[in-house]
């Protein structure tokens, strides 16, 4: 006898997800702009509420109307946190649409772009996992070794050269190519244990990310760590082999031929995805895995493709992490593999999207430090806020996501399809048949 649970529990599945799925590209943006204009107002209310239990000797906003008194001006936060990460370019409060001292090229948008870019490489990183559908949480360790491979190659290789700008040329590729090399090797272990000992690569990326972030530190701690450095890091490597800031300040840590890599590698992406034979093998097996592999595409050799391809983006991210922020590796670096699952999902996937989630992300943080330097809000509650503008921009694509790979939902206008025809796919979309 069938339990009748059971039974509604598709329905409401795809009732739930129906509405994200198959949308335009139009549709979506309205509801990207809808969610993030939710997410300021609940943020606006958390910001209220915390101003009123916070205790303060003057208030920084009055409501109007009651003449209630509150420690923290939500509008203010929210200025800051988004003309602040771009130098505050417009002129609030004074006559004036825009600040007429205003340039690119400050400090606070050199930090965001600087974020911007970091985040393209470990976006697409997980983006090119997605769409074969698995599910790389691994970026971050794939990152880590991509990095370490890095720094050591150029220490290596430049006492070999004569400094000067052609070495510097010589080494950012070839430390670049060491990176990637890193990181696909470390990508590429999770794919061979999926495809052929169909070991989740969800649990085996995340503890390859342990296993890299402390073979790593181990390494640099015991045999490369940098003569009287008071932290685990390496030496720095030579100046003329890092990406320059050019136009920026050098405080910024941001290169714009980084960033210009960067779109390259999305353009290049895009191609390779969506107008090569391997990129379509790739995108039916992460949309219709057994489909795939009866049309004769070889699943398990898909899989080792595309988590090397993974590993190798979060490498080269590694790479521009040591070559453009750093100078060195160093144990305490942050968590942009992590944070390229989030742009990702705010990408929808797609190696285009990738450049504004990564940009919008860039704008949170570059937003958030501006926020601890100019108003007295936590930085606790900062981070709530952050953290509720990606909830509410991310959960569409998250539910569409869902839909896509699970099968529910399908067909135009996103149509309710819980048929077994439809639902052969219900398993995420895994590249084994």
């Amino acid at each position: 006898m069938s339990d009748p649970d059971a039974d509604r529990t598709p329905s409401v599945l795809a009732r739930l997800v129906a509405p994200f799925v198959d949308r335009s590209v139009a549709e979506r943006l309205v509801i990207s702009v809808a969610a993030i204009l939710l997410s300021i107002a609940v943020g606006f209310a958390l910001v209220l509420v915390s101003g009123r239990i916070a205790q303060c000797s003057t208030a920084a906003w009055t409501m109007p109307f009651t003449g209630l008194g509150f420690c923290y001006n939500p509008v203010e936060v929210y200025v800051v946190l988004f003309n602040g990460a771009l130098g505050y370019p417009f002129a609030v409060g004074e006559p004036g649409l825009f600040n007429a001292g205003w340039t690119p090229f400050n400090l606070s948008l050199g930090l965001t772009l600087s974020e911007t870019t970091l985040l393209i490489f470990t976006g697409l990183s997980v983006a090119v996992a997605f769409r074969a559908g698995l599910f790389n949480i691994g970026t971050q360790g794939q990152l880590v070794v991509g990095a370490l491979a890095t720094a050591l190659t150029v220490l290596a290789l430049a006492p070999l050269l004569p400094a000067g700008p052609i070495a510097g040329v010589v080494l950012i590729g070839v430390g670049t190519a060491a990176g990637a090399v890193g990181g696909g090797i470390w990508g590429a272990i999770p794919g061979a244990l999926k495809a052929y000992a169909d070991a989740n690569e969800v649990i085996t990326t995340i503890m390859l990310n342990f296993v890299a972030a402390n073979v790593a530190y181990v390494l640099v701690l015991e045999v490369f760590r940098a003569e009287g450095s008071s932290v685990v890091a390496t030496r720095y490597v030579p100046e003329y082999a890092q990406f320059r800031p050019w136009l920026f300040p050098p405080s910024s840590d941001f290169a714009l031929l980084a960033l210009l890599v960067g779109v390259a590698f999305i353009g290049a992406l895009y191609y390779f995805v969506e107008h090569t034979s391997v990129g379509y093998d790739l995108r039916t097996s992460g949309v219709q895995a057994a489909a795939a592999e009866y049309g004769g595409v070889n699943a398990k050799l898909t899989t080792v493709r595309a988590m090397t391809l993974s590993g190798a983006l979060g490498g080269i991210g590694g790479s521009v992490w040591v070559l453009m922020s750093e100078g060195r590796w160093m144990a305490s670096i942050p968590d942009l593999g992590f944070d390229g699952i989030t742009v990702s999902i705010l990408a929808g996937n797609n190696p285009i999207g990738v450049l504004p989630a990564a940009f919008l992300f860039g704008i949170l943080k570059g937003g958030a430090l501006e926020i601890g330097f100019r108003t007295d809000v936590p930085t606790e509650l900062v981070a709530v806020l952050r953290g509720l503008i990606i909830l509410f921009v991310a959960m569409p694509e998250f539910f569409r996501m869902i839909g896509r790979y699970t099968g529910v939902a399908g067909g135009a206008g996103g149509a309710v399809s819980t048929g077994p025809e439809e639902t052969a796919g219900g398993d995420g979309g895994e590249t084994d048949a």
